[in-house]
């Protein structure tokens, strides 16, 4: 459905994405990730038709962003990060001015309007002015603006910033039932957001894409670098457990207090080497007081990825 290839665009000297590429499939909710300046929005511009690209392609429904411009805006609803609305208008005809825009006939307006009301929680303001509204409020005329012509694509660039934690919660619901109807591409800076409403992810960082997977894929990896943690006590040398089949590295922390010590171990398989590890002890007179399985999540990758060189992809 998206299909971006070598993507660059250079401000004078400055490159905010360098040959960038990555692809969306119809039906799926990608979330696309990035520190600020990542190129995340500048990307998004262009494939929305408000930017051009300094080289590179980009299709939306077999449409070239460039070539089909307004084409391609007929297939897509897009919310920019700071929505531009015409604060001196009400909420229903901002959009009722919108749907005219977007070719949509009066009765077909006057049904998507009342739709777009309805899921984007603006029935109780529709006939207020926008600029009297809080942030949270014109992020929701800004979603609804996108919904109205029903498009196939939905780029949505932080949609829920300004929304308080129970309007975080119901626009993450409501993207999830989007998303069985659109095809959507999500940027936003809430991990758990992700993790709750995307099938997969694009990390870009300095301009480049350093990561394109599925969910699964990614939480099998990180699976892959889980550590076992275990804390026990005794009196024999911990450094035993370093003989133990399947461990790679072993870290000792001794309490002080009393003769309980951690052991924070790495494995490349955590179902296989936790039961030798409970044998060891068994053999070694340790008596085990906890013993957990601490998984990395999608922020402490999302961390390391920006620590580290972009690799693309």
């Amino acid at each position: 459905m998206i299909h971006v290839s070598h993507l660059t665009k250079y401000y004078g000297d400055y490159a905010a994405i360098q040959d960038v590429s990555f692809d969306v499939p119809p039906g799926k909710i990608v979330g696309f990730l990035g520190p600020n300046g990542a190129g995340k929005s500048t990307t998004m511009r262009i494939l929305a038709g408000f930017l051009t690209a300094t080289s590179g392609k980009a299709t939306i429904n077999g449409l070239d962003v460039f070539w089909d411009n307004l084409e391609v805006r007929r297939n897509i609803g897009y919310m920019p990060e700071s929505c531009p609305l015409y604060t001196e208008m009400r909420v229903n005809e901002y959009l009722d001015f919108r749907a005219g825009i977007k070719g949509l006939s009066s009765s077909q307006a006057t049904q998507r309007i009342n739709y777009a009301l309805e899921r984007c929680w603006l029935t109780d303001v529709d006939r207020q002015i926008i600029g009297t509204l809080s942030k949270g409020y014109r992020q929701r005329v800004g979603l609804a603006d996108a919904l109205l012509a029903n498009p196939p694509v939905l780029i949505l660039d932080e949609p829920t910033a300004g929304l308080d934690p129970a309007q975080i919660r119901a626009t993450r619901d409501l993207i999830r039932e989007l998303g069985r109807e659109h095809t959507i591409l999500l940027s936003t800076h809430i991990l758990s957001e992700v993790e709750a409403t995307c099938d997969s992810v694009i990390i870009i960082h300095r301009g480049q894409v350093a990561v394109e997977s599925t969910l699964e894929e990614l939480k099998s990896s990180v699976g892959k670098k889980a550590q076992i943690v275990m804390v026990v006590s005794g009196y024999r040398d911990p450094n035993m457990f370093r003989a133990v089949e399947g461990v790679i590295d072993l870290r000792i922390k001794e309490n002080q207090r009393d003769d309980t010590i951690e052991l924070r171990i790495t494995t490349h398989d955590v179902a296989d080497t936790a039961p030798r590890l409970c044998e060891c002890a068994a053999k070694g007179n340790w008596r085990i007081l906890e013993l957990r399985i601490d998984r990395p999540t999608l922020e402490d990758l999302f961390v390391q990825i920006m620590e580290s060189e972009p690799t693309p992809v």
